[in-house]
């Protein structure tokens, strides 16, 4: 393999990375990229690896000494610190991120976000190793632009809406709205971690994924996951589709998305790792500002789609419309609107998304319909009484 260079043109020396939640959507690309296209080792760190398993099996693949599986759950397992302390860089992926859960489990998703990444932080502060931790675009709560009047002209004002790492505020809604259980969260780990670096030395980068899209992404109920799971907009509008069932939309499905494709923001994530120098101390969104659309318009490109991939119709009442109420339970609370400023990691690092929205939807699709849809139509056939 030819020597890596860096954005500044140095040689990039191998790095052992502990990885934890390597078994995840995000970590099963992650180590897929780092796999096939660096010299770099990893310990892959989670209670699963069925997205990784083609990584670790058989023993004659190419990079079978450079990735090692620990199953292993970081609440309490005592080894963290070791692998850790074997590793020049730590990625925490570990997180509770389905928006189901933060109405229906806020003490799960409070205690995943921030309490069980503590002692991740704190072994790489103590032992001086970099960290590139995993936080999300749900920091940035609600948009200035939604305390507005509906009909103020100030709410086209990109001022207003779009979300800046260095200037714009966190706004979130009432304690009784728990879906800002995970925000909170999420952003009280960002305060640690970055009073960590302030007086302690700590090299770290914090990940802001704004929508990250492609294959493997989530699960399918009842299939790879719990039959009562309700997982994240894709995934849930994919499951509808297989089916054959109208897609639902949330109060209308007026909320507006940014959609990045994984593929692309695995880009971004590999020159965190190998530009230390200018990804040290850095807050990145990683987005796409030019894939937005309504909730609504996401499900009928979906619809459309996912007809054209798997040859059958779509249904004449495609999609239904649900209050956030009956789909949340109680408690649950929405952002308006998640555009990504890009400025700071352009700047940076020089990264821009590249996949339009039409064809990471078309590539996920079709892969979410070539892994599942015999497998339900299966499970769907009801045994006939004799």
């Amino acid at each position: 393999m030819a020597t890596r260079m860096d954005l500044d043109g140095r040689p990039i020396k191998p790095l052992t990375i502990c990885m934890i939640g390597a078994g995840g959507f995000i970590g099963s690309h992650l180590c897929e990229k780092l796999m096939a296209e660096t010299p770099h080792k990893v310990l892959a760190l989670d209670v699963y690896n069925d997205k990784i398993k083609h990584l670790l099996e058989p023993d004659s693949l190419p990079w079978a000494d450079r990735i090692q599986f620990h199953r292993l759950n970081i609440k309490h397992d005592s080894r963290l610190e070791a692998l850790i302390k074997m590793a020049d860089l730590t990625i925490n992926l570990a997180a509770i991120c389905t928006p189901a859960d933060y109405n229906t489990r806020p003490l799960d998703t409070i205690y995943s976000n921030f309490i069980d990444a503590l002692p991740v932080v704190k072994y790489c502060s103590e032992n001086n190793k970099r960290l590139i931790h995993f936080s999300t675009c749900e920091v940035y709560g609600k948009t200035i632009g939604s305390f507005l009047p509906k009909d103020s002209p100030l709410r086209q004002d990109p001022a207003y809406y779009v979300l800046k790492e260095d200037d714009s505020p966190c706004i979130f809604g009432s304690i009784e709205k728990q879906r800002w259980s995970y925000a909170c969260a999420k952003q009280l780990i960002e305060r640690l971690i970055y009073a960590e670096g302030a007086e302690n030395g700590l090299e770290f980068t914090i990940v802001r994924p704004f929508n990250w899209i492609g294959p493997r992404m989530d699960f399918i109920p009842g299939i790879d996951g719990p039959s009562e799971g309700v997982p994240r907009v894709l995934a849930c509008f994919s499951n509808n589709l297989l089916r054959h069932e109208p897609l639902k939309l949330v109060d209308g499905g007026q909320s507006q998305r940014t959609f990045v494709y994984i593929k692309d923001a695995i880009e971004a994530v590999l020159l965190m790792i190998e530009n230390p120098d200018r990804a040290n101390g850095q807050i990145f969104n990683v987005g796409n500002p030019n894939n937005e659309v309504t909730v609504r318009q996401l499900a009928e490109m979906m619809t459309e789609i996912y007809t054209k991939v798997s040859g059958e119709p779509a249904l004449e009442e495609p999609t239904i419309d649900v209050s956030s109420k009956e789909f949340y339970g109680e408690g649950y609370d929405d952002s308006d609107k998640r555009i990504p400023d890009m400025t700071i990691i352009n700047r940076q690092l020089g990264w821009n998304p590249k996949t339009s929205l039409w064809d990471l939807l078309e590539s996920t699709l079709t892969y979410q319909h070539r892994t599942y849809a015999e497998v339900i139509k299966k499970s769907m056939v009801k045994p006939i009484a004799s």
